[in-house]
C-alpha cells in the first residue's frame, strides 16, 4: 500500500497523499467533523467539511480500518503539526458498531478480566502498547549486550522426555503414546551446549504446572536464559547478569516509564545473613515473599539499590545440578537476586563431573535413568560453568509498577485462563 505514516505528515504540507490506520475518534459537530487516525506511529488529524464525506463517516465507528487520501495542510493545533483535508475515504473493514471499551480515552477504566477477555481490543490501547515495546526492547537489549560479549543464541526443544527440574509441576503430553513434558527451562540443553560454544543464551517459552493463582505467577512465561563455561564460581555469573541487566536497561529508555540505574556493583548478602535481616527464622531452607520485600527495602536503605543478589542457599532447596559449596556446607553457590523486593532471576555455578551428578541425583532418592542422555556430556569433558535465567514478565510487571503479572503479558496462561 502506497501511504505515509502520521509522523511523516507535516513534511507533505501542500501536498495529496495517503494514510491508513484505525479510525481512533470521531468529532461530529454542527458544520464539521474531525477525524484522529491511529497507525503504528502515532495519530494524525482529518478535517470533514463535504457532507457526503461526513455521512459517510457516521456510519464508519472507532477501529473501523480506513484509508484516506486528501490534501496535507500546516496547522499547529493538529496532532504532529498538520492535518488532512478534502479527504475521500476507503474502509478497509467491517464498519465497526460496539466496542468492550473507549480506546480514545487517555486511561483504559476496565477490569482485569475485560483486560484479558478483549485482548485483541485492549491491547491497542496506547498504555498496553507501551508496555510491550518496553518488553520488546528488554529482549533486544538482552540480545545485544550477550552477542557483544561472544555468546551464541540457541534454540531448545520444548517437548522434552524427562522433567528439568523434578517430576512435579510438568505439564504431561501424549506424545504419540508415551509420556513427555512440556519443558519448565531448557537448562539441560543450555548446559550441554556449553560444551559447544562456551557461551549460549536463549529467549523462549517455559512451563510450570504450579497450581498458583497468585499476581506473581503464570503457566507460561518467556525465560531469558545464559549459561557460559570456564568460569570460578557463582561471582563469575552474577557479574555477568549485573552485564545484562544494565544492557537490558539502556536498550528500554525512551517509552515514558521510569527506569532503576543498576549500580555498578550490586550489594550481596549471604542466604544466612538474609535471613536475619529480614527477620526470618534461621531455620528455613528459602525466602518467603514476606523475607523478600523486607531485603528489598533494606537493600535500598542501606545501599540506594533496587538489586540485591543472595548467594549460598541451601543445597536442600536448589536443584541437583547446583554446585554445593566445598567442605561438605549445607549451603549451595546458587543465588538469586531480588529486584524491588521481588525474586527476578535464580542462578547458580553448575556441577560439571560426571560423578557428582551420579551422587547428587542418588542423595535425593531419584532414579539414574532419566537423565541419562543428559549425563552422558559429564563424562565427555565439561568446563566449569554456570548461568542464570530471568523470567521476563516478572520483570517488566516490577518495571512499570502493575500489580499483577498478567497485565504485562501478551495472552496470559494460568490456572484459569487458555483463552483468548
Amino acid at each position: 500500500m502506497q501511504r505515509i505514516l502520521s509522523e511523516a505528515l507535516a513534511s507533505h504540507a501542500g501536498r495529496k497523499v495517503t494514510i491508513a490506520g484505525w479510525i481512533h475518534r470521531r468529532r461530529l459537530l454542527k458544520s464539521v467533523a474531525f477525524l484522529i487516525l491511529r497507525d503504528r506511529a502515532g495519530l494524525a488529524q482529518v478535517l470533514v467539511t463535504d457532507p457526503a464525506v461526513r455521512a459517510q463517516l457516521e456510519l464508519l465507528g472507532e477501529e473501523t480500518v480506513v484509508q484516506i487520501t486528501g490534501l496535507v495542510v500546516a496547522n499547529a493545533a493538529a496532532p504532529g503539526g498538520a492535518e488532512l483535508t478534502e479527504p475521500e475515504i476507503t474502509a478497509l473493514s467491517e464498519p465497526v458498531t460496539d466496542l468492550p471499551v473507549e480506546l480514545h480515552r487517555p486511561t483504559l477504566a476496565a477490569t482485569l478480566p475485560t483486560l484479558l477477555d478483549h485482548a485483541a481490543v485492549t491491547l491497542r490501547h496506547p498504555s498496553r502498547t507501551a508496555v510491550f515495546a518496553l518488553s520488546a526492547a528488554l529482549v533486544r537489549g538482552f540480545r545485544t549486550t550477550l552477542d557483544q560479549a561472544g555468546y551464541t543464541e540457541i534454540f531448545t526443544p520444548k517437548i522434552v522426555g524427562s522433567a528439568t527440574e523434578s517430576g512435579a509441576n510438568v505439564f504431561e503430553l501424549d506424545y504419540f503414546g508415551r509420556k513427555a513434558y512440556l519443558a519448565q527451562s531448557p537448562q539441560f540443553y543450555k548446559q550441554t551446549m556449553v560444551g559447544v560454544f562456551e557461551r549460549v543464551y536463549e529467549v523462549g517459552p517455559a512451563f510450570r504446572a504450579e497450581p498458583s493463582d497468585t499476581a506473581r505467577h503464570l503457566a507460561e512465561f518467556l525465560s531469558l536464559d545464559v549459561e557460559l563455561g570456564f568460569i570460578e564460581d557463582q561471582r563469575d555469573v552474577m557479574t555477568v547478569l549485573r552485564e545484562v541487566l544494565a544492557g537490558m536497561l539502556a536498550s528500554a529508555q525512551g517509552f515514558g516509564f521510569d527506569l532503576p540505574t543498576v549500580p555498578a556493583e550490586i550489594p550481596i548478602l549471604h542466604f544466612a545473613e538474609a535471613l536475619k535481616i529480614a527477620g526470618a527464622d534461621p531455620a528455613e531452607l528459602d525466602l518467603a515473599p514476606a523475607d523478600e520485600r523486607a531485603l528489598g527495602e533494606w537493600a535500598l536503605r542501606e545501599h540506594g539499590s533496587d538489586f540485591l543478589f543472595v548467594e549460598g542457599y541451601p543445597t536442600a532447596k536448589r536443584a541437583f545440578y547446583t554446585h554445593p559449596e566445598p567442605g561438605g556446607s549445607a549451603y549451595s553457590r546458587g543465588f538469586d537476586l531480588l529486584f524491588r523486593g521481588l525474586e527476578l532471576v535464580s542462578g547458580a555455578q553448575r556441577l560439571h563431573r560426571h560423578d557428582d551428578y551420579v551422587a547428587a541425583i542418588a542423595a535425593r532418592g531419584d532414579a539414574i535413568e532419566p537423565y541419562a542422555d543428559f549425563l552422558e556430556v559429564f563424562r565427555r569433558g565439561m568446563p566449569p560453568h554456570g548461568g542464570f535465567a530471568i523470567g521476563l514478565e516478572r520483570f517488566v510487571a516490577r518495571l512499570v509498577g502493575a500489580s499483577n503479572i498478567r497485565e504485562v503479558t501478551l495472552f496470559p496462561r494460568d490456572l484459569h485462563r487458555v483463552t483468548p
